[in-house]
């Protein structure tokens, strides 16, 4: 077991703030994954909400993911959609610049919330993450696959 001192903050401990950002102390992807899976299992109130909203490509079609880990950033974030990199924090008072830093770099967009406007304006919030997921490219190329020629036959197994 790791016995490196780590913070508790909301996005896992990845560095102890003493220390600040510069690999001092990294948590590793298993930490990462493990600290992932009990958020997922215990989110606050806002983000069972937001989830509901989000949740089966209910919002333009778009999936998204919870409690999302990006090691190369140290981060976990809370919920994310691949296809364009698009990240949603709630309550993003528990997240720093260098952490945002680090997310843009790796290309990804954050969009934050508070938890009041979540509980009290949950179709503003949707509407929000709709507008700015409009402006985003798909990350993803979708083509179809080659089709076969006229005369092709499928050779026998």
């Amino acid at each position: 077991m790791n016995s490196a001192p780590r913070c508790s903050g909301h996005a896992g401990g990845m560095t102890d703030p003493a220390l600040g950002w510069g690999g001092e102390v990294v948590a590793t992807e298993a930490e990462l994954l493990k600290r992932a899976h009990e958020m997922r299992r215990n989110p606050t109130e806002p983000e069972i909400r937001l989830w509901r909203a989000l949740s089966n490509s209910q919002l333009d079609g778009l999936k998204f993911r919870r409690q999302h880990v990006v090691f190369e950033a140290q981060a976990i974030l809370d919920f994310f959609c691949p296809a364009i990199g698009l990240g949603i924090e709630v309550d993003g008072d528990t997240h720093d610049a260098d952490r945002d830093a680090r997310l843009a770099a790796l290309g990804f967009t954050i969009i934050r919330f508070g938890n009041p406007d979540v509980v009290s304006n949950l179709a503003g919030v949707a509407e929000t993450i709709s507008a700015t997921a409009s402006t985003l490219s798909n990350r993803w190329q979708r083509t179809s696959p080659p089709q076969p020629s006229a005369g092709w036959v499928m050779p026998p197994a």
